[in-house]
């Protein structure tokens, strides 16, 4: 399976910014997908997932009420709508593809990742 991310750029506070992830190869099964962002000099740090399905979310609170995860699962591909983004945002995020239809936001429970987009919130 491959990921590929796209979408980041830089932004100003306050701005929005929405992301996209597309996967290709053999998805063999009913995929859950997260979404996880590394800061310069910090571990990386979940985001948000959504199951199978689309009826089940997971947000990390310092995003909650300001992103939106979603997916097409015609054309296997995730989005990650961010809005009202903060300097705080910055990072480098990663989508990844999860190993049971329900999300989950421990990143050992994703089985492929993909290569990262930069996302930039000036002040």
């Amino acid at each position: 399976v491959q990921l590929q991310a796209s979408g980041g750029g830089l932004v100003q506070a306050g701005g929005s910014l929405r992301l996209s992830c597309a996967a290709s190869g053999r998805t063999v099964h009913s995929y859950s997908m997260g979404w996880f962002r590394q800061a310069p000099g910090k571990e990386r740090e979940f985001a948000a997932a959504i199951s199978w399905s689309g009826s089940v979310t997971h947000y990390a609170d310092s995003v909650k009420g300001r992103f939106t995860v979603s997916r097409d699962n015609a054309k296997n591909t995730v989005y990650l709508q961010m809005n009202s983004l903060k300097p705080e945002d910055t990072a480098v995020y990663y989508c990844a593809y999860g190993r049971w239809a329900s999300p989950s936001m421990v990143g050992s429970d994703y089985d492929y990742w993909g290569q990262g987009t930069q996302v930039t919130v000036s002040s």
